[in-house]
């Protein structure tokens, strides 16, 4: 080739490329998250499918750790001036993101800016009001929302001679099956996630009970715990004799339990709706999915359970383009297709209406019976004893009912003992918070 034709060809070329403008780099966007096993590779999934389903945002999910850690690791990274577009909070930490304002851009007004289409009353009530502002502005964007369910495994039901599809309904019903396991010889008749969680939070909410006063801290940041009643301690005696009994195994704290059911261990397992990815995944029996126990004696029980899993914050100080790129992805996991296959897969909740209906039109709670408990157990209505709880330091004291009631399973404290001091340690947490959060005098 001649360097005259080189040089005219080469001409040509950068002549084509001014032409076609400078190639848009994608905006990227970090998101920090929580999610583990089976649900990390759903997360990751889901940022793939966005990533693939157009070419002007990528979202790099990754994982910082349980969600105290990511909330841990996101406050200081934002200190330093590099927080995450995206962080997943667990709901007790709600009332926590909504005090830190600087910190924090809410979702209502990044769809706004964005000129992204978004409507809040398409989402499920009890999931969406959970995430709103008193002013209707919806802080965070719902995302792995759950609630607690019960697990058994049907085929040591049989094994024990017990019916197979009929779970026990009440907490007297599941002290009488686990007897009948641990005589067939199971050494875990029952173990539980989340104590607090399950135990306390939605067993005061299906029991129609305040876990704290103020409508569990919707009503204002003077609210102050409430778990000791006489409800409350009825239910600690009955798993404190359980666990002595060696009917009640105690696992650990959080979703350590888990893979105690899913490897057939446990034989009953009461905890997240979400656990359902790894069951489904790992367990090699039949098992099935029902209600949360509860006692047939309390009026207005069963209500509704507590709402758990979490929500997406969006973190402040970012430019427009990557809040326009939050904002697309946020409508991308809205879409009912999107929603309906997270929930088939994961068990946790469609956080929209249209997307509950298309799963149900799809026949696949037919397919799956069970599937359906943690959706009907949320979307009844709700009261102000039942709507959720969203209190400040709530991560703090969850820690402390933690500790308060592993004295009773390790036999150091009673029951009554472990929940007054476990309620008087927490409201000394919900004082610091209403003192730290207290608006000044004009």
């Amino acid at each position: 080739m001649t360097t005259k034709r080189y040089a005219a060809l080469a001409a040509a070329g950068f002549a084509a490329l001014a032409l076609a403008g400078p190639a848009q780099a994608q905006v990227e966007v970090q998101w920090w998250h929580s999610m583990t096993g089976g649900l990390n590779e759903w997360v990751n999934d889901l940022a793939t499918q966005f990533n693939n389903s157009q070419k002007d945002y990528k979202v790099v999910p990754t994982f910082k750790g349980n969600y105290d850690e990511s909330m841990t690791a996101a406050v200081a990274a934002f200190r330093a001036g590099n927080a995450p577009h995206i962080l997943q909070v667990f709901e007790v930490g709600t009332a926590t993101m909504m005090s830190a304002k600087g910190a924090i851009k809410p979702v209502g007004e990044v769809m706004k800016q964005s000129g992204v289409s978004f409507d809040p009353k398409a989402y499920v009530p009890a999931v969406s009001g959970y995430y709103t502002a008193p002013n209707g502005e919806m802080l965070s964007f719902p995302f792995n929302s759950s609630t607690t369910i019960f697990y058994y495994n049907k085929d040591a039901f049989k094994a024990a001679g017990l019916d197979p599809n009929k779970p026990p309904t009440t907490w007297p019903e599941v002290t009488l099956a686990a007897a009948k396991l641990k005589a067939n010889g199971s050494k875990c008749p029952y173990t539980t996630s989340w104590m607090s969680w399950v135990h306390l939070e939605s067993f005061s909410t299906w029991h129609n009970t305040l876990f704290a006063t103020q409508n569990n801290g919707f009503g204002g940041p003077s609210a102050r715990l409430a778990f000791n009643s006489p409800l409350h301690l009825r239910h600690f005696e009955n798993l404190a004799n359980m666990s002595k009994q060696g009917l009640f195994v105690y696992k650990g704290r959080a979703s350590v339990a888990v893979p105690s059911f899913v490897s057939g261990e446990c034989a009953m397992f009461t905890g997240s709706s979400g656990s359902y990815a790894d069951v489904s995944k790992g367990a090699k029996f039949a098992y099935g999915l029902a209600p949360l126990p509860y006692y047939q004696d309390v009026p207005g029980a069963p209500q509704n359970t507590a709402i758990g899993g979490a929500s997406l914050w969006v973190m402040a100080g970012k430019k427009p383009a990557e809040y326009k790129a939050v904002a697309e992805f946020f409508k991308y996991l809205s879409s009912p297709d999107v929603q309906s296959a997270s929930h088939k897969r994961t068990g946790y909740l469609p956080i929209t209406t249209a997307a509950y209906e298309q799963t149900e039109k799809s026949g696949f709670y037919k397919e799956k019976p069970g599937t359906d408990v943690a959706v009907t157990q949320m979307i009844r209505k709700t009261t102000d004893k039942s709507r959720g709880i969203r209190l400040g330091n709530f991560v703090q004291i969850r820690t402390i009912i933690d500790e308060e009631t592993e004295q009773i399973w390790s036999g150091k404290k009673d029951a009554k003992t472990a929940l007054d001091d476990a309620v008087k340690r927490g409201n000394e947490q919900l004082e610091r918070f209403e003192k730290a959060n207290k608006a000044p005098a004009p």
